[in-house]
């Protein structure tokens, strides 16, 4: 019998025989041993399996799944980058790469145009929000996955692309071709004037210049004669920890201490201090954050509220208080590995204790009292560790209803905004459109042969409850009792398309905003009815509030009842 060893598997074996053998020449420590023991008893292993199990197997998927296993018993943040993923890596770091501009998703077996980004190829060149990709330079995208036909769109810049696209209402397809360009993303999605001399402020990453970005918008915003900031954060995952230094450095001046960083290597310790003058230090500042505030974010908010600069309104965030560093590895991979923790400046680490007990979200589970500890600000405010920053005024969203959801996760928003815009044509100041009743019915009729079934989660938990009480054969007692209740928490779709109407309402208003004035109309949209929003206009309207929430939280969110 004639075993194929391929040349991947030769180097990987040459490779090991080395390492383990540059082992015996020096003695060894009981950590070294250990190392040189298992490296031998993996490639054995490995060796073994590719030799003489019983199908083909692939070498490449056996190693980075021993090396996506062995990351996993560490931490979520540490992770190997195959070459292949390495171009979504630096957009992550960069919010550069080469292609159109929009935002793709799957429609049906094509992809379609999500969203262009204003200024770019996609935009300049008329594609539109809806539009289904049918070809890519003759090659049809029929049962391509969405990752594949991400790929055929990016390239160099300065070459071009054919698109063949289907428009609703259009019977005939459109050719399009564009001339790639390269891609930066926008850290600041939008900011403007929102309430009474009121400055708001969409950070939505930290990529480079995100400092930059946010000096600009408030340096336009002062120039407005704004009286106060609101600083967006929410959703915002983070990304480089040095933009972050640079935004917060626009409320406090040079020379502060916002994040320091300690790890294993004592070398790479180190502390981020502010390095220019302020924009400005005494503007009443609220930041908002939510669950979905990580990081970067989380350094910005919880530095500024260790300083009592600023006042933090919304919900509990993330919980990443992890530091990665990007170690090159042969074959252009690389190893992006947690080095340190950081923190602000109270002492406290934002990072959550326990990686397994998170929402389903990610975020911050419950933590018990045993593991939090106590620090102070600088005016002497309480504040605790144990995960996240908590909020100065605790404000938590509203949970959509399950048919909202529906609506949403099938698409049926996104395809009745298409049909909405082609059929109303030019809409003025689409901010202030109002959603009639009319209009509102026109949906319902577009929704009459849709699939928009759904369950509630009583409804889920009622029929757990009804599995269990036949397993242990209590059912039978109870059966009408079951079924009365069954028939009473049953839903009724068209009930509740009534009963949530005004945030099926706001959902579709936030779709059609993007189709007429993109990122900035569905921020401008997504601002209407936003209880947290609303709740940071409030305390900067009502001075007296704002200034007492630095001398006393506890109190305050008593008297808010919150």
């Amino acid at each position: 019998m004639k075993i194929k060893i391929t040349r991947k598997v030769k180097v990987i074996a040459i490779s090991v025989v080395l390492l383990i053998s540059s082992f015996s020449f020096v003695a060894f420590t009981d950590k070294e041993f250990k190392i040189a023991k298992n490296l031998d008893i993996f490639f054995t292993l490995f060796r073994e399996l590719n030799l003489f199990y019983v199908d083909e197997t692939d070498p490449e998927e056996l190693i980075e799944a021993g090396i996506d296993g062995m990351l996993k018993s560490l931490d979520p943040y540490t992770t190997f980058i195959p070459e292949s993923e390495m171009e979504n890596f630096n957009f992550m770091t960069t919010g550069q790469y080469g292609g159109i501009g929009a935002l793709i998703r799957k429609a049906g077996d094509y992809s379609m145009i999500s969203e262009p980004y204003r200024d770019f190829p996609a935009f300049k060149s008329g594609l539109m929000a809806g539009d289904t990709i049918v070809s890519i330079d003759g090659v049809s995208t029929k049962g391509k996955k969405i990752s594949d036909v991400s790929e055929m769109l990016k390239g160099t810049p300065n070459t071009s692309v054919k698109l063949e696209i289907k428009r609703y209402g259009e019977e005939a397809t459109i050719e399009k071709t564009l001339v790639r360009e390269i891609i930066t993303i926008k850290n600041i999605p939008y900011y403007g004037i929102v309430d009474d001399n009121i400055g708001y402020i969409r950070l939505s990453n930290f990529t480079n210049n995100a400092g930059k970005e946010a000096k600009e918008a408030l340096n336009e915003l002062k120039k407005q004669n704004v009286k106060s900031i609101i600083l967006d954060l929410r959703g915002n995952p983070g990304g480089l920890l040095i933009e972050s230094v640079n935004v917060a450095n626009l409320f406090v001046n040079q020379g502060q201490e916002i994040v320091s960083t300690h790890g294993k290597v004592k070398q790479w310790d180190n502390v981020y201090k502010t390095t220019q003058p302020a924009v400005d230090t005494a503007i009443p500042l609220v930041i908002l954050v939510n669950r979905g505030s990580a990081s970067a974010s989380e350094i910005v908010a919880g530095s500024l509220q260790d300083l009592d600069r600023a006042v933090i309104v919304g919900e509990k965030t993330f919980g990443k208080g992890l530091v990665q560093t990007t170690r090159p590895l042969s074959y252009n991979t690389q190893l992006k590995v947690t080095t340190a923790k950081y923190y602000i400046p109270s002492g406290r680490c934002i990072q959550a204790v326990d990686y397994t007990h998170r929402n389903e979200d990610g975020s911050v589970g419950y933590i018990p009292d045993s593991l939090i500890n106590e620090f102070t600000t600088k005016n002497g405010r309480k504040v605790y560790d144990g995960g996240g920053i908590t909020p100065d005024l605790k404000v938590d969203s509203e949970t959509p209803g399950n048919i909202t959801i529906s609506l949403f996760v099938k698409n049926l928003i996104f395809d009745y905004a298409t049909i909405f815009v082609a059929e109303k044509g030019p809409v003025d100041n689409i901010e202030e459109y109002e959603f009639t009743d009319n209009d509102y019915q026109k949906f319902l009729n577009f929704l009459e042969d849709k699939d928009i079934d759904y369950t509630t989660q009583s409804y889920k938990t009622l029929e757990e409850l009804i599995n269990t009480a036949k397993k242990e054969k209590y059912y039978t007692y109870a059966e009408e009792e079951f079924e009365a209740l069954k028939q009473k928490l049953a839903h009724d779709k068209n009930k509740d398309l009534q009963t949530f109407k005004d945030e099926i309402i706001q959902l579709l208003m936030e779709e059609i905003a993007s189709r007429y004035d993109y990122q900035e109309g569905r921020i401008k949209v997504s601002l209407n009815n936003d209880i947290q929003f609303e709740k940071a206009i409030g305390i900067l309207k009502n001075k007296e509030q704002y200034l007492s929430i630095f001398k006393d939280t506890a109190k305050n969110a008593a008297t808010a009842g919150l």
